[in-house]
């Protein structure tokens, strides 16, 4: 099966990155990252999703969390130097992005938002994240993905366990 690179993709490419497109069957009624490592047949905390959010300060930024794992706002307020920060609303992940639901990846949005991504990352010799589209993963070692999107290792969530 061909596999279309996506805009994430190319910027890889071009910046010497390897990883690897992995697709996966979409359910549009389940678009959870549960679903995706699941599909995958993946540990969930190896599948981070993308969330897009909004400070009191400093405007939009990124926070890339494990799959199962719920954002902290305020711990993402303060990582980002805000004193409050909520999620985006859906209608607005377009026209800010690039990006859709179920989609969203922190690498070629349509600016370098400031991105922070959760610690366990380190944890893995590899992580999965959105390739830009609905059924399309990237699988990228998470170091070349930070030192890529310039992203800052700080905790965004409260463990859940």
């Amino acid at each position: 099966m061909k596999i279309s690179k996506t805009n994430a993709a190319r910027l890889l490419d071009k910046a010497g990155i390897t990883y690897e497109l992995i697709p996966y069957e979409v359910d549009e009624n389940d678009l959870a990252a549960t679903h995706v490592a699941t599909q995958l047949s993946e540990n969930i905390h190896c599948v981070f999703k993308t969330l897009v959010l909004h400070g009191d300060k400093t405007g939009y930024f990124v926070c890339v969390i494990p799959g199962d794992l719920e954002v902290d706002l305020k711990l993402a307020a303060k990582a980002s130097g805000n004193k409050k920060a909520d999620l985006i609303p859906m209608k607005d992940l377009l026209p800010v992005t690039g990006y859709i639901r179920g989609g969203c990846s922190p690498i070629g949005m349509k600016k370098l938002f400031p991105t922070f991504i959760h610690p366990t990352c380190n944890d893995f010799s590899f992580i999965y994240i959105s390739a830009g589209i609905r059924g399309l993963q990237i699988k990228i070692n998470p170091r070349n993905l930070i030192g890529f999107i310039q992203a800052k290792v700080t905790e965004l969530s409260i463990p859940t366990y």
